[in-house]
């Protein structure tokens, strides 16, 4: 999978390890705009902070998507998130450490590769 692939597609499976470095690389991105910003704008949230996050949440959500079909899961789990409390708890547990279906499922082959 290539990472315009991995970053801007919402179909198929990705492991924690590739949800991982996705996160680390959109969080990374995110601070470099802001340092950008501050250094020619004055403020740590300018026009590059904001074409950056632009770019990060739609990567976000299709990294996100990616995940919950790896658990088997409808990509719109994506919108637990907005329940109250719990949600961001749920998804950041279910999608950061809770290992996929083995073996296909509805939503392509195992990232992993099969152990059958």
């Amino acid at each position: 999978m290539t990472l315009s692939q991995l970053l801007f597609t919402f179909e198929g499976r990705i492991s924690r390890q590739a949800y991982w470095l996705a996160v680390v690389v959109l969080l990374a991105a995110g601070l470099a705009a802001s340092i950008v910003d501050w250094i020619v704008f004055g403020t740590g949230s300018g026009l590059v902070s904001m074409v950056v996050g632009l770019v990060s949440l739609v990567a976000g959500i299709a990294v996100g998507v990616k995940r919950w079909h790896d658990r088997d899961k409808s990509g719109w789990w994506v919108l637990i998130v907005f329940v109250p409390l719990i949600g961001w708890l749920w998804a950041f547990i279910e999608n950061g450490f809770l290992r996929g279906t083995e073996g296909p499922n509805r939503f392509g082959p195992d990232p992993l590769g099969s152990f059958s």
